[in-house]
């Protein structure tokens, strides 16, 4: 079942994040059909602009492994070599050099084409084949623009299904989510530009080829918490030790990173975006681990506006049976 509610859950998901825009349109008399193909013309132009920056970091990164894989090695041996002596260790650093660039040149090419056809592949497939992921992406968009043309209908009719007595708590509820929600995709909006720009400027003054393009790639990461900012994390080291080798360079991004979580995790978020979604980190680990097994990649992205939702019916549950005669007597 989690491969036919995934593409319907993400064209939600996608059609929710691109509605104010869409209404903004609207609002300067633009045909509402004209106003969703527009709004999700933009959804997808973005999508395809942070595929480009993985593009533009793997083109820039993989020929960069290659080249030096052999002076790595060369390093390791320099350094290690005596240190393993000591205990009458030996390694074949010379078939470790050839069996490792060989390996490298055999999985990676020059290029990050065919790597990223590969990715893509994974992610549109979601444990699908490639024509079932292919028939996914083409759902999504099917779906996501019909409800931008009918979001007021749909719900209209998700209204009368209620029952009467129940349609004040049910519109109570979904208020409550729909500002839990619009608070935190706004303020991540506005974390992940001021993010960009720390992040774009801090490596370029470091001296990082391609900063601007792996910091807005970092900052586009924290959407995924924790993993995002480990994942920017290790394409920014591996940059600069690829670039500059081990010196100060690589110092002074992990001293980048480090004051950019404290900035995000303490200033920015907490003013901008409230506490999150209120969930301990752990619940977070969770909702990552369990939604991405579900749903595939797309879970994973998903997971923190899934949570918000379901947090706000765990809490009116909640509610309910503390207040109930059987828990209170």
């Amino acid at each position: 079942m989690a491969e036919i509610f995934t593409p319907f859950l993400t064209a939600f998901i996608l059609a929710y994040a691109l509605r104010p825009f869409c209404l903004w349109l609207e609002g300067r008399r633009v045909p509402r059909a004209l106003a969703a193909a527009l709004a999700m013309l933009i959804g997808l132009i973005v999508v395809f602009l942070v595929l480009s920056l993985l593009v533009s970091l793997l083109r820039y990164e993989i020929p960069l492994i290659k080249a030096q894989l052999p002076n790595w090695i060369s390093n390791t041996q320099a350094w290690l070599g005596p240190k393993l002596s000591e205990f009458h260790i030996s390694l074949d650093w010379g078939s470790l050099k050839a069996t490792a660039t060989q390996k490298i040149t055999e999985h990676i090419n020059d290029n990050a084409d065919s790597l990223m056809s590969s990715t893509i592949s994974t992610v549109l497939m979601s444990g699908s084949s490639v024509i079932a992921g292919f028939v996914n992406a083409v759902l999504i968009v099917f779906v996501m623009f019909y409800l931008l043309m009918d979001w007021d209908h749909f719900f209209g009719l998700v209204k009368n299904i209620v029952p009467l007595r129940a349609q004040e708590t049910v519109h109570h509820l979904a208020m409550h989510t729909d500002g839990l929600l619009s608070q935190y995709l706004r303020g991540m909006l506005i974390v992940i530009a001021i993010m960009s720009i720390y992040y774009s400027a801090g490596l370029s003054l470091i001296g990082v080829k391609g900063a601007a393009a792996l910091g807005i790639f970092t900052a586009l990461m924290i959407v995924i918490p924790y993993i995002g900012i480990t994942l920017g994390l290790t394409l920014a080291t591996l940059s600069a030790l690829l670039q500059f080798g081990p010196g100060t360079e690589i110092i002074g991004v992990l001293i980048l990173f480090g004051i950019g979580q404290f900035l995000e995790g303490f200033f920015l978020t907490p003013r901008l975006v409230g506490e999150r979604i209120g969930l301990h980190p752990v619940a977070v680990l969770f909702a990552l681990l369990l939604f991405g097994k579900l749903f595939g990649f797309f879970g994973v992205l998903l997971a923190l506006p899934i949570s918000a939702v379901s947090l706000v019916l765990v809490k009116y549950l909640w509610s309910l049976y503390t207040q109930s005669a059987w828990y209170q007597k």
